[in-house]
Order: C-alpha cells, then structure tokens, then sequence
C-alpha cells in the first residue's frame, strides 16, 4: 500500500503527458506560473511583500552651491560644497559623480550611437546634427577646474564621459560623511539646435535668451542595496538616478531677469521691486485666485531694456532629488496659493509673451488641478510649491517643470495646442510625484516613473474634463502599437536605451496596462488601495519594479503574477476570438437547437466612449471645467459642450455557467455554448454582452483564471432567460483587443454613409452608362 501513491502520481503524469501529446491545444504553458526566480529574492532591505525591509538604507548628499550665469558669453561657473552621507554598511573607497553636460561633448560615444542612414539627411535636423557633431557641439561639456576637500587638499579624480569618480584618500565608512568641493564651468548649449533638456532658446526677434539650467552642476550616483553604483553612462534617453538631499544655491544673473527655481526663494525683498514684492506678498493671501507678479507690460519693457549689472537670488530646497532653474528677462510670472492636506502649496507660472495668451488662461490653475488629483490617488504633495515653466520643451525637476503651449503671433491658437499644452503640463507637473517623490530609477526603468506617471495623468485629464481627449489610457488607443510586427516591440521590462518604440513602451502600454488592472481587472476599489500603498510605502525612497509588482499583490489580495508576465515581461497582444456560439433550449428534457438570423448593428463611433469616462461619470467625479466657471469659459471658446449618454455596465465578474444537471428543471430556457480562442496569446478577462431580442442587454465578466488549464481555448455554457439576438466580445474596448473583427455573432457592421453614397452614385452610373461621378454633378 505504501507504494499506491507513487503509482497513481506516476499513472496521472503519464495521463497527462499522453493527454498534451494527443491535443497539443491543451496544454497550458506557464502563462499563470508564479513569476518566482524572476524576481529577486525578499532580504532585510526589501521585503517580499513589497516594503522596504527593516534594514532599509539609503545615500544622502546635501549640497550648497555658488553659480554665475554670464549671459554676454553663454557660460556658466560654479562652485559647490557637496556633503556626502555613506548610510549604507560598506566601506566606500571612491565616489561616482554625474557630469550630464559631457553628453553634449563632440567627442561623446553618445553623438555615434544612433543610426542616420544617408537618405534622411537632406530632411532630418537631428540627422543633421549628427552628421555635424564637431561644429555643432563643439566647445561643450564640464571643465573640471578643481576638486578638493574641504581643507583646500586636492583629491584624485577620473572622469569617463558622463560619470566622474573621486578617489578617496581613506575609506568612508559606514554611518559617516565626507565633505568635499567641486569647482567647475561650461560653455551652454543651444538647445533648440544641439538639443537636450538644458540650455538657452535665442529670440532674434528681440535678441534675448530664455534658459533653462537642468543637469547643469556635477550629481551624485545613486548607491544603492540592490545594484551598487548606478553609474550608466548618460546618452540621452534614460534620464536620471538621484539620492534625496537639501540644497542651498545662489544664482547670480542679469538684474533684470526672473529667476524661478525647485524650492523657495530667501530673499525676493532684495530682487523683486517694491511693486511686485508687493504683488507677491498679496498672492500668498488669497488663496485659489491668480494673481499676477509680473505683468506683460513689464516683461516687454525688460525685453527692451538689457541690464548690465546683475543680482544674486537664493533659493532652499529641503528633501529633494535635484534642483532645476530658469532665468530671462522675458518672464512674466503669476500665483495662486492652494490647500493640500491642510498645507499651503503655492502654484507658479512663468512665461514670455510668446505663451501668455495660453499660459495666463490655463497653466497655474492646471498645476493646482494636477497636484491636488495626484494627491487623491498618490500621496498629499509635500512640497511647499509647484510650477510651469514654458521654454517650448517638456521636462520635469522637483517643484519645477518645464513645457510648451506658444500661441500664434496674433495670440490664436488651436484646439490640439491648447490640449497639447494641457497634457504636457499635466505630465510634467506629476512627475513631481515620479520620479521626485516615489524615486525610481529612471536610466534603468523608464516605465516605473514615465508610465506610473502617464497612468496618472490620465486620470487627472478625466478628472479636468469627461470629455478631455486623452491619448493614452484608454486602452483600444493602445492597439495599433501592440498587432506590430515582433522585431519592432519589446518588454516593458526593457532597459531605457534598447527600446525602438520608445513612448508607446514607456510611456503608453504601462499606462494602458495600469488602467486595464483598475477598470477591468481588480476593480477601481482595490486598486486605487494598492497604488496607494505602494506610493505611501516608496515616498522619498529608491522603489524597483518587484517592489511595485509586490505591493499590489499584497495590498489586493489578487493574484497578478499573469499579468506581469504577460504585460510586463512579454510582448504578446490581447486577440480574443468568438469562434461560434452554439444555442439549445430544453423542450421535454430535450436540447433543442435554435436557428437566429444575423442583425445589423450602427457603425461604431469614431471616438468611443471609452470605459472610465462612463464610470467617473456615475461616480459623480466634479470635473474642473465644470467647477471652475472663469476657466470654463475659456476652454469652451473653441469647443462646444458636449454630452455624454449614461451606460449602465453590470459588473459581475464572475458568473458562472449554470451546469448540465439543471437542464431538467429549466424547460423553455436558452443556452448559448460559447468557443473562444486566444489567437494573440496575452491572456485577458473575457468580458461579453448579450444583446437580447427585447431590445435590452447585459454585460458579464469573467476572470482572466478562465484561461488556466488551457491558455488557447475556452469553451463556456451560459442560461439566459430571454432570448440573444447577437454577442459582443469586449464591448468597451477594454482590453486593447488587436481584432474587433472576431468578436462579435451575429453582428455586422452597418454600411458607413460613403459606402451608401458609393453604392448610390455606382447604380446611377450603371443605369446610365456613364461616368457616375460626372453624373452626380449634373
């Protein structure tokens, strides 16, 4: 007998392998396979439940800078103090440095990485530059003039392109700080020319700069539990790992420029003139109203007028990754105070005249939108202030961002500018809270903070607007990237610099991905707890994707190890097929077969009323344009208000199929056999409406789990009492489903009104023997 269960296992297992050898179509593979191994294992930093580990550590560097822009000769100097805190439990013998502005050097690996066939250079300014790197950059890049401790000692140092390393004369040990002095210059760059996130933009018209002072002073690495130094080289594309520290800086620029820049100004008495100091000190008053600093009058007179002696502003930033600036005489500057969590957080903007009619209307009542959303779905917004900076770009830096959104010359602009500029100041305002608070790792991992962070963007656009036209987010807006051919996709979960398809990996398939978990997969609910479990535990530390992957599992009580494998770390798309339905009824405890002819349903909208915007719509979600009555006039200037019909969506998820021994007490009922296969391989829940003969319909759910024993094909009974007319797979387009073709019965599509003015004009050229087009003219 204590043999009986060996043989039986042995028995089953050969059963089982004769059963796939036979039917190939059954076996499941490994789709809802534990991720396992593929992650790194739990330890006292990270735990596997996805928080940091009671031994959790991290770097500190805290940095007080002196920094002069000489606007004559487009050069910047500067001086800084770095304090350096080793709060990791390694000896440390030399420290790693960024020197971002070497990727502006002729001589970089980063200009050649890239192809430029010849055929495109004639048409192609980047291709140009490319081919034009020795003159077009060249003179750029940091000049190391000195670095020493903080005695005046030198110390050794080595620099390799973008990174820098300083040799220590003694180890730094753990629980200790180094003190040390970078002095340091560059040449700036034209970044409408050269490209990049900083630099100067050059206005011939009135011969004034606007700059944008991004990556500009030398950076600790991060050092990290997990990978030690993140010391990649800087080519342009994966952005930045950073560690938390204060800063003190002092920028020094022409007297009549306006400086604005990550954290608060010390000493806006000693900048502003009286009028506008008192102008400053009023906004700080009255709160949710904008309140101009500097006027358009008073930005077009500077433009006029060039200083030749210069000021010195000062500005402390506490708790951040970075500190950006920017600096013109071209700025006009407005406020407005606002509450979060019952803190003041002050919302700037910062503009020239070239914007003003977009910016004036839109930016600061935009950032205050977009950090109070981003608060409801992340965490409070922590920082005492946040601002738009438009410099025809879009990059993001703690409290301070830069975007675009210029108005024609005579102050017109259209619709997709004014919702170009929407988006970017959405995104980029967010990113305050990815990459800047939840501190992801940017040069390996585009996607945890530009996805996470475009995930939530899209939801602050529906919350702006029901009818905001958001790009990405939905998810049948994701299709025609993912039905690509296989050579020109790649993971998710694909280092920065290898992606071909750059913003729909990083930035749109995320976002899909996270939306689909919300709306379809977990319900908005347990997703919205998890996110922001995630974003509370992570808050001002370094989070990698398993912490991510971790937390909502274990903050939901979902099982997602499917989904990150088929999401994240897979490159299959979502292609559900209705194969056949087979319909019975029961007469006399028979199964009947029942004939149905096919219906015609109206073509669908260009623009579907996708799965969010009927649910914020029943939830009741205030919309900002509707709440805010100045700025709903301006918004609608160019777009009549539209309206969205009320969708009742059943959200039974799981209804299962009544079984086959209920056939004898369900006489005069309808059974409806549904096939379907997975023709794309990306398992999904299998989401159908049943259109009955009365005119009404119902939508049922079933889980993704439905695909466990066999990933290919599923074949399920349902009992309805009234009788179907036709079945739609998908009917919100929920799942960026690749091919709507196979997922309906019954059904088809309407002829459009080309297609009946087509059919029309062809029968009157028949009937005639001419030509039809000439005869529908007559």
């Amino acid at each position: 007998m204590r043999y009986l269960p060996v043989m039986l296992a042995l028995a089953s297992t050969l059963g089982i392998a004769q059963n796939i050898k036979n039917n190939p179509a059954s076996n499941h593979g490994n789709k809802f396979e534990q991720l396992g191994t593929i992650l790194p294992d739990a330890n006292v930093y990270r735990t596997a439940s996805g928080a940091p580990g009671h031994k959790y550590w991290q770097q500190r560097a805290d940095y007080n800078i002196d920094v002069t822009l000489d606007e004559k000769n487009l050069e910047v100097t500067g001086s800084e103090t770095v304090t350096y805190y080793n709060n990791s439990p390694d000896k440390l013998n030399y420290l790693w440095l960024q020197l971002d502005e070497n990727q502006h050097d002729p001589n970089s690996d980063a200009n050649y990485f890239d192809n430029n066939p010849a055929g495109k250079a004639p048409y192609d300014e980047g291709n140009l530059r490319s081919l034009d790197v020795k003159s077009v950059k060249e003179g750029l890049g940091d000049k190391i003039l000195s670095i020493t401790d903080e005695l005046g000692k030198p110390l050794s140092y080595t620099v390799n392109q973008t990174m820098m390393r300083i040799d220590l004369p003694k180890e730094l040990a753990p629980n200790s700080k180094i003190k040390f002095i970078v002095k340091w210059k560059y040449k700036m760059s034209n970044r409408m020319i050269t490209g990049g996130r900083g630099g100067y933009e050059y206005f011939p018209e009135d011969g004034n700069h606007l700059f944008t002072m991004t990556q500009w002073y030398p950076r600790m690495c991060v050092y990290s539990d997990y990978q030690g130094w993140q010391n990649k080289q800087f080519t342009g594309r994966g952005e930045f790992a950073l560690a938390f520290g204060n800063f003190t800086v002092k920028m020094t620029v022409p007297s009549d420029h306006m400086v604005c820049a990550t954290g608060q100004c010390q000493n806006y008495a000693q900048v502003l003139s009286p009028t506008q100091l008192q102008r400053w000190t009023k906004s700080q008053s009255t709160p949710n109203e904008v309140t101009e600093i500097v006027t358009l009058d008073e930005c077009k007179a500077a433009e006029k007028n060039k200083a030749t002696t210069t000021k010195t502003w000062i500005f402390k930033a506490d708790s951040v990754r970075d500190f950006a600036w920017g600096t013109s005489r071209k700025f006009m500057w407005d406020a407005m105070p606002v509450t979060i969590d019952g803190k003041k957080v002050t919302c700037m903007s910062f503009y020239g005249k070239e914007a003003a009619p977009l910016y004036r209307k839109y930016s600061t009542k935009t950032v205050a939108h977009t950090i109070k959303t981003y608060s409801k779905y992340t965490i409070p917004y922590p920082y005492p202030v946040a601002q738009s900076i438009e410099a025809a770009n879009g990059m993001e830096y703690p409290m301070i961002c830069f975007n675009f959104g210029r108005t024609e010359k005579d102050g017109t602009y259209t619709e997709a500018t004014k919702y170009g500029m929407l988006g970017v100041i959405i995104h980029e305002v967010g990113h305050n809270f990815f990459p800047m608070i939840i501190n992801s790792d940017e040069r390996q991992w585009s996607w945890m903070d530009e996805g996470l962070n475009t995930f939530v963007q899209f939801l602050t656009e529906q919350e702006f607007d029901n009818n905001y036209p958001s790009q990405r987010g939905p998810a049948h807006k994701m299709v025609d990237y993912m039905r690509l051919p296989k050579d020109q996709l790649e993971p998710i979960m694909t280092n920065s610099e290898n992606i071909i398809q750059f913003g729909p990996n990083a930035y749109g398939k995320p976002c899909t991905a996270l939306n689909i978990l919300r709306e379809t997969v977990m319900g908005r609910k347990l997703f919205d707890f998890a996110f922001k479990q995630y974003c509370t535990r992570w808050a001002f530390k370094h989070p990698t994707p398993a912490d991510f992957f971790r937390t909502m599992e274990d903050a939901s009580a979902v099982d997602l190890d499917w989904f990150w494998r088929g999401w994240f770390y897979d490159i299959e798309p979502v292609d559900i097929s209705l194969d056949s339905v087979k319909v019975f009824t029961v007469i006399n405890n028979k199964q009947v077969p029942v004939k149905n002819d096919t219906i015609t349903i109206n073509p669908k909208p260009k623009e579907y009323i996708h799965i969010s915007r009927i649910r914020n719509k029943e939830e009741g979600i205030k919309f900002l344009v509707d709440a805010d009555t100045t700025l709903r006039d301006f918004y609608y200037y160019y777009k009549p208000e539209q309206t969205v019909e009320k969708q009742v969506i059943d959200r039974n998820r799981n209804l299962e199929p009544v079984s086959d021994s209920a056939y004898a007490r369900l006489q005069g009922k309808y059974f409806y056999e549904l096939s379907l296969s997975n023709k794309g391989g990306l398992v999904m829940p299998v989401i159908i409406q049943w259109n009955y003969k009365d005119g009404s319909s119902e939508v049922e759910r079933i889980h993704a789990y439905v695909w466990r024993k066999n990933e290919k094909n599923v074949v399920k009974t349902f009992s309805k009492t009234k009788e179907v007319a036709s079945v739609q797979i998908d009917p919100y387009r929920e799942t960026a489903d690749i091919d709507e073709k196979n997922n309906t019965w019954n059904m088809k599509d309407a002829p459009s009104r080309f297609d009946v003015f087509k059919g029309k004009t062809a029968g009157r050229g028949q009937s005639t023997g001419g030509n039809p087009m000439q005869k529908a003219k007559k």
